[in-house]
């Protein structure tokens, strides 16, 4: 997958092809209702969805938000970040209509949300990122396996040089020492990382430089040669090396991407979700239609994340 790393030409190319597909998509089968959309226009209503959440998806719930906005002007979809731990939180207190996640809820979270408003949240898997390891450009690692990763971001893991993983030269670092950068504990992809990588029962080694989001991540990373990360691949940018990522040391390595995280041959992928508490207003759940659909699935592949498998 090629990335589109200046945000100008993501959204130059999201515009162009978002609205050759919506033209098929408006003339063929009506999804979201039209009638509705009319209807509210011409009584001037504008309805608006608070859409809080996920760092990682920010910048795609923002994509689908700018677009959203030319298929139906009738409702405002405002976006705000912050984390999953946020948009979940707003979910239960009941200020977010839709909430982002980059992970599922937990059945502590589903049971609070319930006791506040009367209703299970409903939860909708919108796509998938591919969780990336990232080093500065010019280190000559190209590759590395979930059990050195754990060995480097575990409480109890031995790996803290770059030596130790057979990089002798890292052009204009000072030392040895990997630089571990890691996200705040509100971040679905911190718990995501934490599970799929440490182990469930292991926790993160303390000193390295927690981010709040994952474009601080990218920032840091690329103005410091010893440093590693993780963060959505639709974070990519050329000022950073995207490492291809084995099971086990010995394996295969695979390069993220949309075949093979579809093919889960990638080994550190995970679903996205939106959620709303309880059954969502006519305007939310065409708004979500609309997001399942071919129009909103391609502004996910061109946003840099993974679209959901052809159904």
């Amino acid at each position: 997958m090629r990335m589109l790393n200046n945000p100008w030409i993501k959204r130059a190319a999201i515009a162009a092809v978002v609205s050759t597909v919506t033209l098929s998509f408006g003339c063929g089968k009506k999804s979201g209702g039209e009638k509705g959309v009319t209807e509210t226009i011409k009584s001037g209503e504008k309805k608006t969805i608070q859409n809080i959440g996920s760092d990682t998806m920010v910048n795609l719930a923002q994509a689908w938000a700018e677009e959203y906005a030319k298929i139906d002007p009738s409702v405002s979809v405002e976006v705000s970040g912050g984390g999953s731990g946020i948009g979940i939180a707003a979910l239960i207190n009941g200020t977010a209509d839709v909430a982002n996640a980059s992970r599922r809820l937990e059945p502590e979270e589903i049971k609070r949300a319930k006791a506040q408003t009367g209703d299970k949240p409903r939860e909708y898997m919108v796509a998938y990122d591919a969780i990336s390891i990232f080093v500065h450009k010019d280190n000559p690692l190209n590759e590395i396996s979930v059990d050195e990763l754990a060995e480097i971001y575990k409480e109890t893991g031995k790996i803290t040089k770059w030596s130790q993983l057979g990089v002798t030269q890292l052009p204009g670092a000072k030392g040895d020492d990997i630089i571990r950068v890691n996200r705040q504990n509100n971040s679905g992809t911190y718990h995501y990382f934490r599970e799929a990588v440490l182990g469930h029962n292991s926790d993160f080694k303390s000193g390295s430089l927690d981010m709040n989001g994952s474009k601080d991540v990218i920032d840091l990373v690329a103005k410091t040669p010893n440093a590693i990360a993780y963060a959505g691949l639709g974070y990519a940018t050329e000022a950073v090396k995207v490492l291809k990522v084995s099971k086990k040391k010995g394996e295969p390595a695979i390069m993220p991407s949309i075949a093979t995280t579809l093919d889960k041959s990638y080994p550190i992928a995970r679903p996205m979700f939106m959620y709303t508490p309880g059954e969502p207003p006519e305007h939310v759940k065409k708004y979500l239609d609309w997001i399942h659909a071919d129009a909103g699935q391609r502004v996910v592949e061109i946003s840099g994340y993974i679209p959901l498998p052809s159904r």
